[in-house]
């Protein structure tokens, strides 16, 4: 093994320990690669992994990457019209309070959908959706968010748009072998995967999925914290007379926070700028610790008698404060950052009662613990607040909004845009051209014939006219695209390339196709996806992409074997990554809402992602053969 080869292996195991440990935020780890591979390039120190600084920073202009920030835009501009929550609508009147009904609703609508909008955001539209039906129809979030997830990866496979994934392997599949896909290349295979993975779901998922979330709607006893809502009232003496609430708990410097103020029998919820007298009534958030230290330093005395439910925590006035999840998705300022350094109750007027993180609820010395994506926070705030935390995509508030304030008026712009982006790249213009050419002998279908008009083209021309549609306003386009995705393809798609140009992928190739003396080619085929799935479970789907095709490659020409079918197995595993809630983002997103474990990943996402590994395979077979 040569010191090139050595060298990019070396970078690519730090970038996998960097996605799994995330000691770095996944942008950061990014950036890192890309100063690495120039660094070490040809215009660096040493010329190791032979990438020079153009080619190093060449995934900022790669089409891959312009595509899915134009799509990002795209699907931002359809879900201001409303347009999903319409249609989230119209599945809940439909499903009512069958838990059947509902789960087909869920699966019928996130599917479909998801293969013209990127699935991502489908799933963040759908979750409140998904979750107002569940607690309006008694049944358990759970029984149908991860559902919803794994129906939206089913949908993503329908076309070439419906995750950047696709549209990431299309680029390198156009680049080493100059096969990149059409918009529906894949679809026959993607309706076969969307249907047997929509049967499971109905018929196991049910089965399989426990009832994390209490189906009585309280989040009091559903995050426990019931032993962490205490009254206290202000003694004469007490230090705590005269000074502001906010400033008050602020001084105390203890894990506390004053939710309510209850003086003379009048209740006020957003006691922040008041001065505590003696006599007030205290209704605070604090562990058993926490309140003894109060009472003996504060000169408090204990009521005894707390808020042990929602409904007694919620006075049931006008101007009352509510309680609702947040969820913080990939992208948010809050993530990796904590309560107190991004000043969240500050910015929002709000009190953040628990969350939960990657299946741990946590209810004590929150402000300081950072925040990760899929995070979901139980928060205690007016509803102007809610609001404004529903309108900014730093969050997902985990219901509907009473008065959604959507573009409705824009849909059929924003449906037509659509149609044309998808239509004008589908449409074989070549064939056209040349038919028509041949047929009526008339010489301008010649230059039909030579039209080509590819999805990058046709999504930035489309996002020039939802602007001047009015469907997403000028200063809406950067909040609409997730930087950190875009990072991500800049800086992995370069690593791709390092580990192509050094000989990596050869020698990878090289001991894979060992296996097929004993395996037949359709065995090395189910290999690689099965691998596929369980590198993308760790890292995320878009680096196991970039990684794995080339070795993948290398390995179906050296045992004779399709590459394109290699190429195909490889993005419907990068795709369908159903076993951890941390390999594919939409996992995340249901995480906290649905209070799932770890463990119901693996026992709904096992059987499933060995089921669809059997079928992808069969039907890439069976669709495009395996010989070369």
């Amino acid at each position: 093994m040569t010191p090139d080869v050595l060298v990019v292996f070396g970078i690519v195991v730090l970038t996998l320990v960097l996605f799994v440990t995330e000691l770095l935020p996944i942008d950061v780890t990014a950036i890192l690669v890309m100063v690495l591979l120039m660094l070490l390039g040809t215009d660096g120190v040493v010329n190791f992994t032979h990438i020079s600084t153009t080619e190093g920073v060449s995934g900022f202009s790669n089409s891959a990457t312009i595509t899915v920030l134009a799509m990002l835009i795209l699907s931002s501009g359809i879900s201001r019209t409303g347009l999903v929550q319409i249609l989230g609508g119209k599945m809940a009147a439909f499903a009512g309070e069958n838990r059947d009904r509902q789960l087909l609703a869920t699966i019928g609508v996130a599917g479909p959908v998801s293969g013209f909008i990127n699935n991502t955001p489908v799933v963040a539209i759908l979750v409140p959706v998904i979750s107002d039906l569940a607690h309006a129809g008694k049944t358990s979030p759970s029984k149908l968010l991860l559902p919803l997830s794994y129906a939206s990866m089913f949908g993503g496979m329908l076309t070439l748009i419906g995750t950047s994934t696709n549209i990431l392997a299309s680029d390198v599949s156009a680049r080493l072998l100059g096969h990149p896909f059409s918009m529906f290349e894949f679809t026959k295979l993607g309706v076969v995967v969307l249907l047997v993975g929509s049967l499971y779901l109905m018929i196991l998922g049910p089965r399989l999925l426990p009832d994390r979330v209490p189906i009585e709607e309280d989040y009091v006893r559903e995050y426990a914290i019931e032993e962490y809502l205490t009254e206290v009232v202000v003694d004469e003496d007490s230090p705590l007379v005269g000074q502001p609430v906010r400033k008050a708990i602020e001084d105390i410097d203890l894990d506390a926070d004053i939710l309510q103020v209850v003086r003379d029998g009048e209740e006020f919820l957003e006691p922040g700028k008041m001065g505590i007298q003696a006599g007030d009534i205290l209704r605070l958030r604090a562990d058993r610790d926490t309140v003894r230290q109060l009472v003996d330093r504060e000169t408090l005395t204990l009521t005894g008698s707390p808020p042990q439910t929602e409904a007694e925590l919620e006075p049931d006035t006008e101007s009352s404060q509510t309680l609702v999840e947040v969820v913080i998705p990939r992208g948010s300022y809050l993530v990796g950052e904590s309560l107190a350094s991004s000043t969240f109750r500050q910015r929002y007027d709000a009190n953040v009662l628990a969350f939960r993180s990657r299946g741990e609820t946590v209810r004590t010395h929150m402000d300081r613990r950072p925040l990760r994506v899929g995070d979901t926070l139980l928060i205690q705030a007016p509803p102007d607040s809610i609001d404004r935390l529903s309108q900014n995509d730093d969050f997902i508030v985990a219901h509907e909004p009473d008065e959604p304030d959507y573009r409705t008026e824009k849909i059929p712009h924003a449906a037509a845009i659509m149609a044309g982006v998808v239509g004008l790249a589908a449409i074989p213009w070549g064939t056209i051209g040349g038919a028509l050419a041949g047929v009526t002998g008339v010489a301008a279908f010649e230059a039909l014939s030579a039209l080509s008009l590819p999805i990058l083209l046709t999504a930035l021309a489309g996002v020039v006219a939802m602007v001047a549609a009015g469907v997403i306003k000028p200063t809406e386009l950067y909040d609409a695209v997730e930087w950190d995705v875009i990072f991500l393809l800049a800086g992995i798609i370069p690593l791709g390339m390092a580990l192509e140009q050094t000989g990596g992928a050869d020698l990878l190739g090289t001991l894979v196709a060992t296996t097929a003396t004993v395996l037949p080619t359709l065995g090395v085929l189910w290999v690689f996806y099965l691998a596929t799935g369980l590198i993308t479970g760790v890292i995320s789907n878009n680096a196991s992409v970039v990684l794995m095709l080339p070795v993948a490659i290398e390995t179906a020409t050296q045992i004779d074997a399709s590459p394109f079918a290699f190429v195909l197995a490889v993005t419907f595993a990068a795709s369908t990554a159903f076993l951890t809630p941390v390999g594919y983002q939409t996992n995340l997103f249901v995480y906290g809402p649905g209070g799932y474990k770890f463990s119901d990943y693996i026992r709904l996402g096992a059987p499933l992602q060995l089921l669809l590994s059997v079928v992808t395979v069969l039907g890439i077979a069976f669709f495009w053969g395996l010989g070369a």
